[in-house]
């Protein structure tokens, strides 16, 4: 029988709590939910409201079958708040908001990477953050990932901008940087000369175009998460990787510091340490204080 949980006076079917979705750690479907309710809750849900929301749905694991979905699926309660998200194959579609504990244990229940846009429903397509998803070609890694990561961060500076780190939860890292409201067509154009300057400046490791032939070995500066239609994993999401990994703020000491692979890999079982040691490392991303305009703006 699915048990029934109350959250914040919502009723939840929780099912298969037992069911383990991670086998090389051996975590179960509850150990998942539990991360969200009792560890990322109250600082992801800051990161996600307002911002429409697409699924990577993964229901048996990461060696399962994965699915990408924006629509909010069939059986979605009438109190989960959705936005509409018009696109060119359906005028009227819509996407989900998680705005609360409840939302968010509900998403959570589905087995689902969490993605956001860089722009808010009330705003569609006026970006209040910028990103850059540093993705390493192998062999490089996310060392090499850290020494771009450092180049961006003082040339973003020069231009009068703060940048904070994520792990990617895969194999990279995302810089977020956060920005008063601009057109996003306007900031994927500013990101783009930055990833252009990047590997005119660091030729041997840095590439801005896709082309995987020109990848191994260095790191692809995707500056095209920033387009209106694209999403980004969220902070403190968890992944549908081996192990239950998370993509999670980091400090710039330790992406200074970073000398192999495995200093920035966090795991579920980490992050209630992490937040109890640095609170939300991305906290200004949603204190409008900290925003600053786009240079030329």
């Amino acid at each position: 029988m699915t048990p029934i949980t109350e959250v914040e006076g919502r009723r939840l079917a929780l099912s298969n709590l037992d069911k383990v979705l991670y086998p090389a750690t051996g975590t179960t479907k509850g150990e998942v939910l539990h991360y969200y309710a009792a560890t990322a809750a109250a600082a992801m849900l800051p990161h996600l409201r307002d911002r429409p929301l697409s699924f990577l749905r993964y229901p048996d694991g990461p060696e399962g079958l994965r699915f990408f979905t924006k629509n909010p699926p069939p059986g979605t309660p009438d109190w989960v708040r959705t936005a509409p998200v018009p696109r060119s194959d359906d005028p009227d579609a819509r996407q989900v908001l998680a705005q609360d504990l409840p939302s968010l244990m509900w998403a959570a229940n589905l087995v689902v990477e969490f993605h956001t846009h860089q722009w808010r429903q009330d705003s569609p397509a006026v970006a209040d953050r910028m990103v850059f998803d540093l993705d390493p070609g192998p062999p490089a890694g996310v060392v090499e990932c850290c020494a771009v990561a450092l180049w961006l961060r003082e040339r973003l500076a020069a231009d009068g901008l703060s940048s904070y780190g994520k792990t990617s939860g895969s194999k990279g890292l995302h810089l977020l940087v956060p920005l008063e409201p601009t057109p996003s067509e306007e900031v994927t154009a500013y990101a783009r000369k930055l990833a252009v300057e990047a590997q005119s400046a660091l030729p041997g490791l840095a590439v801005y175009r896709m082309t995987r032939a020109l990848r191994p070995g260095k790191v692809f500066v995707d500056f095209s998460q920033n387009a209106a239609a694209k999403t980004t994993a969220a902070p403190y999401t968890l992944r549908a990787k081996g192990s239950p990994t998370v993509s999670a703020p980091v400090t710039w000491d330790e992406i200074e510091g970073c000398g192999a692979p495995d200093d920035l890999v966090f795991l579920a079982g980490d992050m209630a340490a992490r937040l109890e040691r640095h609170g939300d490392l991305l906290g200004p991303l949603t204190d409008p204080g900290h925003a600053r305009p786009l240079p030329g703006h």
